[in-house]
């Protein structure tokens, strides 16, 4: 099991004690036999206490180690959020960069998500126009993983391109 998914059940079983494995399968996207054998190692490292209401009806409770486990995981998973931040901001500047050095001033960008909403945002802080549409003569930028990559138009304006 992942640090995130391990983060992820904690916080849904914290929020909800009374939550059923059926409701976790479903909002963390794992199979309910999965989210069965998920919960007993939990429960076997002592981050999750579980309590017997009726025959099968079941409550979870987070235990103090289980809280601070939760809290690193979280920590953890901050700081591998911002560092993926950071590198798309680094690369969108790098690519803004060149495209200015080539001449350009405006740029397509197909799609969303949040690695294009870093772009858009990266655009707004150089000046540079955003077109919702490709145009001859205008470059795209597309995202490869964390970084992004101009494709450059079968004619470059006055500048080289980079």
């Amino acid at each position: 099991m992942s640090s995130d998914l391990d983060r992820r059940l904690l916080e849904a079983i914290e929020e909800n004690p009374d939550t059923t494995q059926a409701s976790l399968a479903s909002q963390l996207g794992v199979a309910v036999g999965s989210i069965n054998w998920y919960l007993k190692r939990l429960i076997r490292k002592g981050y999750v206490k579980v309590t017997h209401l009726q025959r099968r009806k079941l409550k979870y409770f987070v235990t103090p180690q289980g809280l601070a486990v939760k809290a690193r995981l979280t920590s953890q998973y901050m700081e591998a959020s911002l560092q993926v931040y950071r590198e798309l901001r680094e690369s969108a500047r790098d690519v803004l960069m060149g495209l200015e050095q080539a001449g350009y001033d405006e740029v397509h960008i197909d799609g969303g998500g949040e690695a294009l909403e870093i772009l858009r945002l990266t655009c707004l802080e150089h000046r540079v126009r955003v077109r919702s549409r490709a145009t001859d003569g205008v470059p795209s930028i597309a995202v490869e993983g964390t970084r992004f990559v101009a494709i450059w138009p079968s004619q470059a304006p006055a500048g080289d391109r980079p």
